[in-house]
């Protein structure tokens, strides 16, 4: 009898009726119940063609493991394994051949969209330190120090400059109460080049803070992410972007240098506590802007410097309000 093929892929072409009439009579011919008594039983004729059977299963099951056998011993070959001292070298070699932006940069660059430079204007007589601000701006300008500034209307003063953060991108701003106050007109100019007129629409004065509201907004405002202070420590890396003198945005970088501090204005008129100390470079315009960590986060408004003559210039002690403090003005406190 036929032995049953085991596994073939290729398709067969079915025999000729002549070949399946022989291969019939082979069959009978070899079957016992068919052969005489003293006949012989003769042997099916030779097929032509490849038919498998056990040997030829074992020998492709033989030649597969040769086979996967040799890729295993040979695929290692083809290519170097990548260790972790591979990679450290090639960091190694990017950091020592790349230039990479510093840490103050890289901060300053996310928050550079949400700080908006304020201005307010008035009728009245401008405080000594909108003079200092306008004498700055306009040297900065080439121009001389009581030349008209920019933006003013006639009969108008600017009666200060200062800076503001986005903490809505609805147009909600943060700023230094004593940046707006007795303003009859304050204008915003956003990090795209939008002028626009704001309101305040909140004021927290034990904390120097005020809201503002822009009548008009940049399509694609984006508001500044806050974070919270609850584990600032001295000597974390900050920096305070503003509009010192009305020149900017600027960047300046610093630490943290204490927690927790109190300031009382030149005039004695108010006394701020729970204050964040840095020692990054602040001057008159700074006021109302934010100080941020190395993630661009703001961590408190900047809102005073310390200095023991009448000038208001810097000389190493910068203090800001805590976001914490500054958010609540605005009546959402973020943590």
């Amino acid at each position: 009898m036929r032995r049953p093929a085991f596994y073939s892929r290729s398709p067969r072409t079915p025999p000729p009726a002549a070949e399946q009439a022989a291969d019939q009579t082979a069959d009978a011919a070899a079957s016992p119940d068919t052969a005489g008594a003293g006949g012989t039983v003769q042997p099916p004729a030779p097929r032509s063609g490849w038919q498998p059977g056990r040997k030829s299963f074992a020998f492709l099951l033989v030649l597969c493991a040769a086979l996967v056998t040799g890729g295993t011993v040979w695929w290692p070959r083809q290519g170097k394994v990548i260790t972790q001292k591979d990679i450290d070298a090639a960091v190694l070699r990017t950091m020592q051949t790349a230039t990479l932006p510093s840490p103050a940069a890289r901060a300053a660059d996310i928050i550079r969209p949400s700080v908006v430079r304020v201005v307010g204007y008035g009728p009245e007589k401008a405080t000594p330190e909108a003079k200092t601000q306008k004498r700055g701006r306009n040297m900065a300008k080439g121009k001389p120090p009581e030349a008209p500034l920019d933006g003013a209307a006639p009969g108008e003063v600017e009666r200060g400059v200062g800076t503001g953060v986005v903490i809505v991108d609805k147009g909600v701003i943060l700023t230094n109460l004593h940046v707006v106050a007795g303003s009859e007109k304050i204008k915003v100019t956003f990090a795209d080049g939008l002028e626009a007129v704001a309101v305040i629409t909140g004021v927290q004065p034990e904390n120097d803070l005020a809201v503002l509201q822009a009548q008009k907004i940049p399509d694609d405002l984006i508001p500044a992410a806050m974070r919270s202070t609850a584990d600032l420590r001295p000597g974390d890396q900050v920096a305070a972007v503003g509009f010192p003198f009305g020149i900017g945005p600027s960047v300046s970088a610093g630490v943290v240098s204490g927690l927790k501090r109190s300031f009382r204005s030149p005039e004695g008129k108010q006394e701020l506590g729970n204050l964040i100390q840095f020692d990054a470079a602040a001057n008159p315009g700074n006021s109302g802007g934010p100080l941020i960590n190395m993630d661009g986060e703001v961590l408190g408004i900047v809102t005073a410097i310390l200095n023991p003559t009448q000038q208001r210039t810097f000389i190493g002690i910068g203090f800001a309000v805590p976001i914490e403090n500054a958010a609540s003005a605005a009546g959402s406190p973020p943590f």
